[in-house]
């Protein structure tokens, strides 16, 4: 905290001014813009990042916690181009003052360089640059095509290295424009048309020196796929040394300049006859002592593996593994002698106790008493059957049906009443006559009664 001293003067401990001017520089600046280049990334294992911010005159260093860091789309690197969104603060422990970083984005040739790498890495990794792929150019070409601007210095370039070197080649040039939005589609439909026609043994695209925005057309999607997709071996000569392209991985061979790619597939013949005889016995000398140090480190590494081969560090493990497996398995047998053992104990003490024996016993007695039980209802059903017959017959003795069968008839009135007397009727009357075989219905016309009278 601030005091006054014996001359009342304010006096500030370090702490306390620099929380003074951290205040001052939050409260002062805000959320602002700021681009530049990023330099000295770091990333610790806090997942913080943190970097400087520098242009041509000046520096700045900025932090990018790690909440942020993680909404990042792309991976941040020294050299990247960024327009970043922060808070103005300070670093107490140190006293400098740096930039909180809320937000990170591309910005001028830093976008590009992304837009490049992220291109890149997309095409490798469909296996566009695979060496495997990459054709060996022709040793001498009768044919050269030349894929360039016809008006630039790189044609030129071309044209004086075949002239010098090998002027029997012939070339053939498709013009094209190596520069602006026409550039990409011009490109890709010369490729395309020398693939066609197949009239050359190579071709060579190539491109003086530029900028990054200027060498752009030659980090075209379409151009790559069009390079690879050609049936004619090509050699990408684009820019200076130091200038990178798609184009040069796409191509199966990069040469660092027009003149150079054109040097590759030029040979000269004077100067290479010149230099067999050199060569040939520089190549054997360097064969001599390469072989001869090959063989030396050979028999060195031969005799370190020796020492230090694996199965020697394996052997006492190996022994212990051997010893622990013969005593589990002793131990496995004595625990499975036992378990049977006891397993035999308890089947004969099951099979004792085993009520199979009760129920043998149960059974018999049973089938028993079910044949005793038979025998019984069979009888008893063969009595019923009997007092069932003498019953039927004594019943069919005495039953109407047997009197109607001997002749005779039974008379009903209409409510069913039987006609027991002829008094009981009259004249008119409708009976019912019942016989052994049907019915009769009849009408009364005259009554006899037993007396002798008559009545009608």
């Amino acid at each position: 905290m601030s005091r006054p001293d014996s001359d009342s003067r304010i006096v500030f401990s370090v702490s306390e001014l620099n929380a003074s001017v951290r205040q001052l520089l939050e409260h002062s600046y805000g959320l602002l813009w700021v681009e530049g280049e990023i330099s000295n990334l770091a990333r610790p294992r806090s997942g913080h990042l943190y970097f400087s911010l520098k242009d041509g005159d000046a520096q700045v260093r900025a932090a990018l916690f790690r909440g942020k860091a993680r909404l990042m789309r792309t991976p941040l690197a020294d050299g990247d181009q960024v327009r970043v969104r922060a808070r103005v603060s300070l670093y107490a422990a140190r006293g400098d003052y740096q930039l909180i970083v809320e937000h990170v984005e591309p910005a001028g040739d830093g976008a590009l360089r992304r837009a490049f790498e992220q291109l890149k890495a997309r095409l490798d990794a469909e296996g566009l640059f695979a060496v495997e792929r990459k054709r060996a150019l022709p040793a001498a070409p009768a044919r050269i095509g030349v894929i360039a601007s016809a008006t630039g210095a790189a044609i030129r370039d071309v044209l004086s290295v075949v002239s010098r070197r090998f002027p029997l080649g012939a070339v053939r040039i498709y013009p094209v424009p190596v520069q602006g939005d026409a550039a990409p589609p011009a490109i890709v439909k010369a490729l395309t048309l020398a693939s066609e026609r197949a009239d050359c043994d190579v071709l060579l695209l190539v491109r003086g020196g530029g900028s990054l925005e200027d060498l752009w057309a030659f980090n075209d999607e379409n151009v790559a796929r069009a390079i690879v997709a050609s049936r004619v071996p090509v050699i990408s000569g684009v820019g200076h040394e130091v200038d990178v392209t798609i184009a040069d991985f796409a191509a199966d061979v990069r040469a660092a300049t027009p003149s150079a790619a054109a040097e590759l597939v030029c040979p000269d013949l004077g100067a290479r006859a010149q230099a067999l005889p050199r060569l040939a016995d520089q190549l054997n000398r360097r064969m001599a002592v390469r072989l001869q140090h090959a063989g030396q480190r050979l028999a060195t590494l031969d005799a370190r593996l020796a020492r230090q081969h694996p199965r020697r560090r394996l052997e006492v493990p190996m022994q212990r593994l051997d010893v622990a497996d013969q005593r589990l398995q002793r131990a496995l047998r004595q625990r499975l002698d036992l378990a049977r053992n006891r397993l035999s104990a308890l089947t004969q003490r099951l099979q004792l106790a085993s009520p199979k024996r009760h129920l043998v016993a149960h059974e018999h007695a049973h089938d028993q008493r079910v044949k005793r039980l038979q025998r019984a209802m069979h009888k008893r059903l063969e009595q019923a059957n009997l007092q069932l017959r003498n019953a039927g017959r004594a019943l069919h003795a005495v039953s109407p049906l047997q009197t109607l069968e001997r002749g005779y008839a039974i008379a009903r009135d209409d409510h069913n009443h039987v006609v027991r007397s002829a008094d009981t009727v009259t004249a008119g009357d409708a009976i019912h006559v019942v016989l052994a075989r049907g019915r009769l219905d009849c009408e009364i016309r005259e009554i006899h009664i037993d007396s002798g009278e008559r009545s009608t």
